[in-house]
C-alpha cells in the first residue's frame, strides 16, 4: 500500500466537513440533513461511489461550493468517502445532523484550517487512512491564551 498526501483546495478557507458513509443515497440523505440544521445555508457536497460507475455524486445549494465538493472528492478518490464545503454555518451546527445520517460510517474532519488527507492506495482502491488538520501544537496556553480563547467563542455567539 502506498500512503498519497491530498491537500484540500481550499482557497477561500471555507469550513469543510469530511467523512466516509456507505451508500449512494447518501448525497441526498446529507442535503436534507444539512437544508434541516442552518435556515440559508450555503453548501456544496460530494461523495466518491464505491462500486458499478464509481462516480463522483454532487448535490448542494451553491453551484460554486458544490463544485469544489466534486473537485476535493475526485482529488481523494476513495470509495465512501464525503466532502462537504460550508458558508454561513460551523460545523458545531451540522456534525449532529450529519451524524445522524443512517449511513455515515464516520466524520474525519470538521475544519476551516489547512487539511491534508492521508489516503492509502491499493490495487483495488483508495480509503482514508486519517487527516492532518492544522499545525503542529507550539505550546501550552497561559492565563492570556485562556481569555482569548473565552473571548472568541463568545464572539462567535456560543458562549454567554
Amino acid at each position: 500500500m502506498e500512503i498519497i498526501e491530498v491537500e484540500l483546495e481550499n482557497p477561500d478557507h471555507l469550513n469543510v466537513i469530511v467523512g466516509q458513509t456507505h451508500f449512494i443515497k447518501s448525497a441526498e440523505d446529507l442535503h436534507e440533513a444539512l437544508v434541516n440544521s442552518v435556515p440559508g445555508i450555503q453548501f456544496g457536497l460530494a461523495f466518491c461511489e464505491a462500486s458499478g460507475p464509481c462516480l463522483v455524486r454532487s448535490e448542494g445549494t451553491d453551484a460554486g461550493l458544490k463544485d469544489l465538493a466534486a473537485r476535493n472528492a475526485l482529488r481523494i478518490g476513495a470509495g465512501h468517502a464525503f466532502v462537504v464545503f460550508v458558508r454561513n454555518a460551523f460545523p458545531i451546527n451540522l456534525l449532529r445532523a450529519i451524524r445522524d445520517v443512517p449511513e455515515v460510517v464516520t466524520v474525519f474532519a470538521a475544519t476551516a484550517n489547512r487539511l491534508t488527507l492521508l489516503v492509502g492506495e491499493t490495487e483495488r482502491g483508495r480509503g482514508i487512512v486519517g487527516v492532518v488538520d492544522g499545525e503542529k501544537a507550539k505550546g501550552i496556553e497561559g492565563e492570556a491564551d485562556v481569555r482569548e480563547r473565552r473571548e472568541l467563542v463568545r464572539r462567535f455567539g456560543y458562549k454567554l
